[in-house]
């Protein structure tokens, strides 16, 4: 099963211009229900899109009915900061903080034994025990 960050989930995207053929292809190998987002991507794409609307208000509602679609897909799969999460993502900063919404994905990924798949690798690549997946890499066999 994998936690997919933002820049995966926006990758993804239908729409989106000039998308990674690796990716897509990655993502292709995958049955949907094995992919799960947390909230704080939830987070993170609403943000995106709110800064969007007030700058280009027809690209953020197109963002917007995309991100409604999405999570409709995702229901049942969008996994929330739990107090174990809170706890794990705690551990996190000790002895080096990190960027707080990165340790809040982390800590899900971590909580709920996912992969965490993210093209974020050097910012996620220090924590022990989380397996990342970085599915720009991805080469088909």
């Amino acid at each position: 099963m994998y936690l997919l960050d933002s820049n995966v989930l926006s990758e993804l995207r239908p729409a989106k211009l000039a998308q990674s053929a690796a990716v897509r292809a990655w993502a292709a190998q995958y049955g949907s229900q094995q992919f799960y987002l947390s909230a704080i991507t939830v987070l993170e794409q609403e943000l995106g899109i709110l800064r969007l609307e007030r700058r280009v208000p027809p690209q953020g509602q197109g963002l917007r009915a995309w991100a409604r679609i999405t999570r409709e897909a995702f229901a049942g799969r969008i996994l929330s900061v739990t107090t174990e999460v809170a706890v794990c993502c705690a551990a996190l900063h000790v002895p080096d903080p990190m960027p707080e919404r990165d340790a809040m994905i982390a800590a899900t990924a971590l909580t709920h034994d996912l992969a965490l798949v993210t093209r974020n690798v050097r910012d996620f690549g220090h924590i022990a025990g989380l397996r990342i997946i970085n599915p720009w890499d991805y080469q088909k066999s």
